[in-house]
């Protein structure tokens, strides 16, 4: 089994439902040991829509995840575990929320993270 360094959660938009995504990234700063990202209005890296993302730890997955479950406001949600591997991250393991968003993997076939998308303790420690 591959070690778990931490996990992402990527939340999908649109232009009408963009004051939706803020509220909900507002609220899981406040509440969680979360690091969160910008909004990517454009496609970046295998997101082909727009999103923003959350960096957190094993620990606060059981917090975290359950959390987005019920307050995602019918937002589509992508949570992925950061292994050594980026492609099975974002297709083998990942856990939708929502409707999957058809993300384009073929770039990242056996690339790793950089410590930009690593929890800060785990990049720091690596």
């Amino acid at each position: 089994m591959p070690e778990i360094t931490g996990y992402h959660a990527h939340v999908y938009f649109d232009t009408e439902t963009r004051p939706v995504a803020e509220r909900l990234r507002e609220s899981l700063i406040g509440q969680f040991n979360v690091e969160a990202g910008g909004f990517s209005i454009e496609p970046r890296g295998p997101h082909p829509i727009s999103q923003f993302n959350v960096i957190f730890k094993t620990d606060e997955f059981q917090r975290v995840v359950p959390w987005l479950m019920l307050n995602r406001a019918a937002l589509d949600v992508l949570v992925h575990p950061l292994t050594d591997d980026m492609y099975d991250d974002h297709s083998v393991y990942a856990l939708w929320l929502g409707t999957p968003v058809n993300l384009k993997l073929d770039h990242m076939r056996q690339r790793k993270y950089g410590a930009d998308l690593l929890p800060k303790s785990t990049a720091q420690a690596a």
